[in-house]
């Protein structure tokens, strides 16, 4: 990965029940606190292999263990995507590595090698409004995990990583889950100090 594009800053998690997934990732492996977007609509922009698609719904929840982000991810509608095709295929648990850029032309740039290296684009997309674009990648036989690229520290974005993992240096293991709505004032406080 690191060769690739750069290096691997999230591991991104699929699962059924985002609650109680964040629930043994703060409980049982002790990474934490989550911030989780409940019911997170992606752009009209979204594609899915090649073409575009009815964009996903998705609850996804992000703590980090230091630097390494642990992504969760819940699809709650039947939009095609990535994280779709990786439950039909009968699967929970570890989807995709990630690696995050602060300009937008060096995402190009590893869009371009991963696709020049045969990679299959899967799907691409932003969060609706967002600015961060993401796109997910696979090998041959739509192997897993993917390889996800994204712009997550552009710097609008990257703000909540890095409360994130003050947050993770701190935690005492109470009050695992956090939502986005009660971090935002906490982050732009922390800007404006």
């Amino acid at each position: 990965m690191t060769r690739l594009v750069g290096p691997l800053r999230q591991v991104g998690i699929i699962v059924d029940d985002i609650d109680a997934a964040m629930l043994h990732w703060a409980h049982v492996v002790g990474v934490g606190p989550f911030v989780v977007f409940r019911h997170l609509e992606f752009d009209e922009d979204y594609r899915y292999r090649g073409s575009s698609a009815k964009p996903p719904v998705t609850s996804v929840a992000v703590g980090h263990s230091a630097g390494l982000q642990v992504e969760i991810i819940q699809q709650h509608n039947d939009a095609p995507s990535a994280y779709r095709d990786f439950l039909e295929a009968g699967r929970t648990g570890l989807q995709h590595v990630s690696s995050w850029f602060d300009d937008p032309a060096q995402y190009d740039s590893a869009h371009q090698r991963l696709l020049d290296r045969g990679l299959t684009l899967v799907h691409e997309g932003r969060a609706a409004g967002g600015p961060c674009r993401f796109a997910y990648f696979c090998g041959a036989g739509d192997a897993w995990p993917q390889i996800e690229i994204s712009e997550a520290l552009i710097p609008s974005v990257k703000p909540l990583s890095d409360f994130l993992i003050a947050q993770a240096a701190i935690w005492d293991g109470t009050n695992p889950i956090l939502d986005i709505n009660e971090v935002i004032p906490l982050i732009y406080g922390e800007l404006e100090a």
